[in-house]
């Protein structure tokens, strides 16, 4: 028996190349563990995503690293845009569930170039002076996040 369930509603389901367009898109997911005593803990982040994983930043510490070192395993859900479709009632979105492993960036330099991919994302184009000040002033205070993806689903969610 495999690891991973299929879909149930298997005719819903977006390929590989779908659930990789909204992942380069979607600009946050909630990045779900195991918290403390067992409980489940999602977190929203923003995040990118960049052959074929996904990286976040935070903090050195705190309760994510705490439950991350304690259980590397994770699941990752974003949604692409919702859009209404021939004056219709209802919303049509994609969204994609990822599950992996997360290890940290230990490389401090690797810890740098994630943050400037990360910035690169999220800042307006052009701001590279302020995203290089941004980077020398919280380099040291920073811990970026490899997710592994192990397994991948998209779904095409009509709200109705």
């Amino acid at each position: 028996m495999s690891e991973w369930r299929g879909m149930r509603r298997f005719k819903q389901q977006v390929d590989q190349a779908e659930c990789e367009k909204v992942l380069r898109l979607a600009k946050r997911g909630v990045l779900s563990m195991t918290g403390d005593d067992g409980w489940p803990y999602g977190v929203p982040l923003n995040f990118l995503y960049k052959d074929g994983k996904l990286y976040f930043h935070g903090a050195k510490e705190g309760k994510k690293i705490d439950s991350l070192r304690k259980d590397n395993r994770v699941s990752f859900c974003v949604w692409g845009d919702e859009r209404n479709e021939s004056g219709l009632w209802w919303n049509t979105l994609v969204s994609v569930i990822c599950f992996g492993r997360i290890t940290l960036v230990e490389d401090q330099e690797e810890n740098v170039a994630i943050s400037r991919l990360l910035a690169l994302k999220y800042y307006p184009a052009g701001e590279m002076e302020a995203i290089e000040k941004e980077i020398a002033g919280a380099k040291t205070r920073v811990q970026c996040l490899e997710m592994e993806i192990e397994h991948m689903t998209g779904k095409k969610v009509n709200e109705h």
